[in-house]
């Protein structure tokens, strides 16, 4: 039996189900409606140089970093991928800013063993602890809790915070550990320690490696990226897409509600155009499918809409010649030290090839504001860009000194660009799902709303949403 699929959302959340599509012969049509361009992001300049302005640089692993990986070899991108292994530079110095001073990570024995400050005492100590400590009872609790409770309220203060900042732009005491951190819960759930966990569980997953996903484990990739940008990976989805029978593509045509008919959809653009199809995949936010769906699906719609987001300013800017006084990814800042600053990543350490042709530069991004923008900056869309410029240079001459006038810069705000998953999360899914199960809805659910915020697992839910949707899951 034929049927019509439309898949809402041009990001990588949308368009990640492209290359999945041959796992659908029997649909007839997919209508894919781009809404935005996502938040793959990247400026290509004539000299070279290149700047993200959204994620740049993606882990490989477990399932969905494999998948992902198995995703660019079937796109022909191996000869575009930027490894940095575990032993690069960037991967091994990773700093955080605490009481007015750069603190390198321990990522040696040494580092765990001994008192390396910013902390009072050898993270050891709270490690070897830890499996001394009662499991949780909670079905869920928040990451700080959960952290201070099995570690100690240092590295919660500390580490943890600044990780839930740099990852999430949100805060750790908001944010679940049981959506956010699932290994970790799941390792105290099964074994009742983290670090039995992690020593006893497996990482289980279906994926099976190609061989470029084989030879990021072998050569111990840290992380990757991409020579063209991030960007790269949407517009080869795009051209991929374009490129396949049956599928009818309205770019940049909004979607103005969505109607339950018999057997299917009834979808509603802006332009006055009205589609009909028998399943929809919701790859927009959570927040603008729940303006979409009918009156009659109001109890998901406000399920959706509790689903908040928050806003990041994202400053790039590049200097003349090698500015940094100490080499390595970059650097989070706890919220106890600077609300409003989320971190600073040294793009010209982990990707040097991003850097112009010809003399030495320095390419640096200033992330700012998350679940603090609001507070820090004003209402987003009021914020000038001189002042989110002004910040940057602020931070870069009292984090690392550097005082040059930079050669470009560029500054951005990100509106809603990260769903924050609150204490609850999971359950509010499990309704939603059950709702849409129980209701009969032709309705999928995808993208970094619902069951991750990273590039690997927005992907990886496009090919769940793919396969489920054919009865392979």
């Amino acid at each position: 039996m034929q049927k019509a699929v439309a898949v809402l959302g041009g990001g990588i959340g949308g368009l990640s189900l492209t290359p999945y599509s041959h796992h659908c012969p029997h649909h007839a049509t997919a209508l894919f409606l781009f809404l935005c361009g996502g938040w793959l992001r990247s400026t290509r300049r004539e000299d070279g140089a290149v700047f993200e302005h959204g994620p740049r640089g993606v882990r490989p692993f477990g399932p969905a970093g494999q998948n992902t990986l198995n995703m660019l070899s079937e796109l022909g991108l191996e000869r575009e991928i930027l490894a940095v292994p575990h032993d690069h530079v960037a991967s091994k110095n990773r700093f955080l800013y605490v009481n007015g001073q750069l603190h390198r990570m321990p990522s040696s024995l040494s580092g765990v063993v001994h008192t390396v400050p910013p902390f009072s005492r050898p993270i050891i100590l709270s490690v070897l602890k830890e499996v001394l400590v009662s499991k949780g009872k909670q079905e869920d609790e928040c990451v700080h809790a959960f952290v201070s409770r099995r570690l100690g309220s240092e590295l919660a203060d500390i580490a943890i915070d600044s990780v839930c900042r740099g990852v999430f732009a949100g805060d750790s005491r908001q944010l679940s550990v049981r959506s956010c951190f699932h290994s970790l819960y799941s390792a105290e759930q099964a074994w009742g320690s983290v670090l039995l966990g992690m020593l006893m569980g497996k990482l289980m997953g279906s994926v099976v490696p190609s061989e470029l996903a084989q030879r990021a484990q072998k050569e111990r990739w840290a992380q990757w990226s991409l020579r063209r940008g991030m960007q790269a990976l949407p517009e080869t989805l795009h051209e991929v897409l374009r490129g396949k029978e049956r599928v009818e593509v309205h770019q940049n045509t909004p979607v103005k509600s969505l109607s339950r008919k018999p057997g299917g959809w009834e979808i509603k653009l802006e332009d006055g155009a009205t589609l009909k199809v028998d399943h929809v995949i919701s790859a927009v936010p959570a927040s603008a499918l729940a303006l979409l769906l009918p009156p009659a699906a109001h109890s998901l719609s406000e399920q959706l809409r509790a689903i908040p987001t928050v806003t990041v300013a994202m400053v790039n800017l590049e200097f003349e010649g090698s500015v940094l006084p100490v080499k390595g990814f970059g650097h989070l800042v706890p919220s106890s030290e600077d609300l409003g600053l989320l971190g600073v990543v040294y793009d010209s350490v982990p990707f040097p090839q991003h850097n112009r042709r010809g003399d030495p530069t320095t390419r640096l991004t200033v992330m700012m504001g998350g679940a603090w923008f609001e507070e820090t900056f004003g209402h987003p869309g009021e914020v000038k860009e001189q002042v989110l410029l002004d910040r940057a240079s602020r931070v870069l001459r009292s984090h690392l000194g550097i005082t040059a006038t930079p050669s470009w810069s560029k500054a951005a705000v990100l509106k809603n660009c990260i769903p924050q998953y609150h204490v609850g999360h999971w359950k509010r899914l499990e309704m939603m799902r059950r709702y849409i199960s129980d209701h009969g809805l032709p309705l999928t659910l995808t993208g970094a709303s619902y069951d991750g915020v990273s590039v690997s697992d927005v992907i990886f839910s496009g090919r769940v949403a793919a396969e489920c949707l054919t009865g392979k899951a």
